[in-house]
């Protein structure tokens, strides 16, 4: 009987772009648009200065561009820069096995795309087998179980992504498929004790991840070995390591047919996912009730255990990325300001006194609920309590920008010109937008690239 990691490696090595629908194409150019564009966002912050500085020092083979930086490298070091880009403000995609596949998927396929200079139907295509091989292993591991444990799964899953992307365009056979696969998960890696100081190394998984696969698949290109059965050894196979709730039928259901990573979801928030349906309730609330801030008395989110853990902490203005996983403070500049977009996770908004006075009346709860639903759904309850005793509650299930209230391809286009402005030229910005709108069309990956120096 064929294993997890066969079925994978069949499935990641002969898909090609004839077999995609004509929907998955779309909704893939606009996984693509939003990470290009919080990759050229990211390009300022200081945890991507770093890294690309290590890179440039490093130099090597001249073969992929490592974007907004004139600057060329080998396609494995590039991939672990544009990694840190795209994930650099927690503004990139999603999808609810608790992973951000574009961060991982798109350096991946660019990088190599540029240094094969393949045409846009083969970076599209690449895209789609890195994504859905690691949203099916993600699944597969049991996402909150995992989590629990304290792995990282973008940084854990996205190796085999990563790998199942970069030798899809090397043309890997099902054999050498299944060692890069094999050689991705044993470099597997990524915990959550970022989460204790508001540490830089959760921008630095989903990079290091892109890079790990790359690496896999070359080795296995040169004929190098890796374990035939990374997934599912009883000693130390992927998923017993990393879970107590692994479900490896989750990776054979559907696959070739059914599309999982079509449950992506795009951010309209720069902040951790699963806080926000919570701001699609306070802003709801908002609206409908026309409360102001100084009326509240208390807000309580019913959420997931999970959520909890991660989200659910006092808020103390250590960092922006402990601004940006706390639900407190995500609720209070919501509601103060309207918005959770880039501007109200500055060093400098995220010590606002009022901010944090309104933060402390936060209050995060369990609700079995809302936990039976997790992590397929990232629902919250959200309940206000004015000062004149008032009560007043919603219930979020799908938050805005989730595949079940996705956004358009113009609705993404308006977010890149936002993320972009300021950083490239508004013609610049158009064109890529333009670019990747008929990246199916493209002949090279440089007519791309050429665009992202």
């Amino acid at each position: 009987m064929e294993g997890p990691t066969r079925a994978l490696a069949r499935f990641s090595s002969n898909l090609r772009f004839e077999d995609l629908d004509p929907n998955l194409i779309e909704s893939f150019k606009k996984y693509l648009l939003d990470g290009i564009g919080c990759g050229i966002f990211g390009n300022k912050q200081p945890w991507v200065r770093i890294v690309n500085r290590m890179i440039k020092e490093e130099r090597g083979r001249r073969e992929s561009t490592l974007w907004l930086e004139r600057f060329k490298g080998p396609a494995p070091q590039v991939a672990l820069g544009l990694g840190v880009m795209i994930h650099s403000f927690d503004f990139d995609d999603y999808h609810n096995a608790k992973i951000h596949p574009g961060a991982v998927v798109i350096p991946a396929v660019i990088s190599i795309g540029e240094r094969l200079n393949a045409p846009g139907r083969k970076i599209i295509q690449a895209m789609v087998a890195g994504y859905e091989t690691m949203v099916r292993v993600a699944l597969a591991t049991g996402p909150n179980s995992s989590r629990l444990r304290g792995w990282h799964l973008t940084g854990t899953t996205g190796t085999f992504g990563s790998a199942a992307a970069s030798g899809n365009l090397l043309g890997l056979d099902e054999e050498k498929m299944t060692s890069a696969l094999g050689l991705a998960g044993t470099q597997s890696s990524g915990l959550w004790a970022f989460n204790v100081d508001g540490a830089m190394s959760k921008r630095f998984h989903p990079g290091r991840s892109s890079q790990s696969g790359i690496i896999a698949s070359l080795l296995a290109s040169k004929g190098f070995k890796g374990p035939s059965q990374i997934l599912e050894a009883e000693d130390g196979g992927f998923f017993k390591a990393t879970s107590g709730e692994a479900n490896p039928s989750l990776v054979f259901e559907g696959l070739g047919e059914k599309f999982f990573s079509l449950e992506t979801n795009i951010k309209p928030y720069a902040c951790c996912a699963s806080i926000h349906s919570s701001i699609d309730g306070i802003l709801s609330l908002k609206k409908t009730y026309g409360f102001t801030p100084s009326e509240v008395e208390k807000i309580r989110v019913g959420t997931a255990h999970g959520v909890i853990l991660q989200c659910g902490f006092p808020y103390q203005p250590k960092s922006v990325l402990q601004a940006q996983m706390s639900l407190p403070y995500c609720i209070a500049v919501s509601l103060l300001e309207g918005k959770a977009l880039i501007e109200q996770f500055s060093e400098k908004k995220i010590s606002e006194p009022e901010i944090l006075h309104l933060a402390k009346r936060v209050e995060v709860h369990l609700d079995p609920e809302i936990d039976r639903l997790y992590p397929e759904r990232f629902a919250n309850k959200v309940e206000v309590t004015l000062n004149n005793g008032k009560r007043l509650e919603i219930k979020v299930e799908s938050p805005l920008g989730s595949f079940e209230k996705p956004m358009t391809f113009e609705e993404v286009a308006q977010k890149f010109r936002s993320l972009t402005q300021g950083i490239i030229p508004q013609e610049k910005s158009q064109a890529i937008i333009e670019k990747i709108k008929k990246i199916d069309e493209i002949k090279e990956t440089q007519e791309l690239t050429k665009l992202l120096t």
